[in-house]
């Protein structure tokens, strides 16, 4: 698969427009596209360890990088924080930053789709962005195993 589904995409963007409150990505700062990630890896790293952690986000990042060809210039380090980042974002529109971020967050919430299943995922994110709107929302991640989620109030 050259790129991620149309529904993890759709559920990314919700994540980042929550973890943004909103702003497009010409107003956002520039680590609001992939601060996602250092508010994720703590829960994460409980689940898998931090060595488990960065290799799925390596592996999210090798994905998200047959859509975005820039991020090859953007490395995992040690402690489970991009590298290479800062550089960038003063060389890409902002958009095409976001989108950047969109991808790769993609990626990653496929590939805990695919160890965790999609109940767990969507717990862990509601965990970290309870207020991640999943109004009228589909994974449709198998049609077999059709999921829609509605917000409980």
């Amino acid at each position: 698969m050259s790129q991620a589904t149309l529904q993890m995409r759709s559920f990314a963007e919700r994540v980042l427009a929550c973890e943004t409150h909103g702003r497009k990505p010409a107003e956002a700062q520039t680590s609001d596209a992939f601060q996602v990630f250092d508010k994720l890896r703590p829960h994460l790293a409980t689940l898998m360890g931090n060595g488990g952690f960065r290799a799925l986000l390596s592996r999210a990042l090798v994905l998200a990088n047959a859509e975005v060809s820039w991020l090859s210039a953007v490395h995992v380090k040690a402690d489970g924080s991009l590298e290479g980042l800062e550089e960038l974002h003063g060389q890409l529109d902002p958009a095409v930053f976001f989108e950047g971020g969109v991808a790769l967050l993609a990626r990653l919430l496929g590939l805990l789709v695919a160890f965790i299943g999609e109940n767990l995922m969507v717990s862990l994110v509601r965990e970290v962005w309870p207020k991640v709107s999943l109004n009228n929302f589909d994974l449709n991640l198998d049609s077999g195993n059709r999921m829609k989620y509605e917000i409980k109030k």
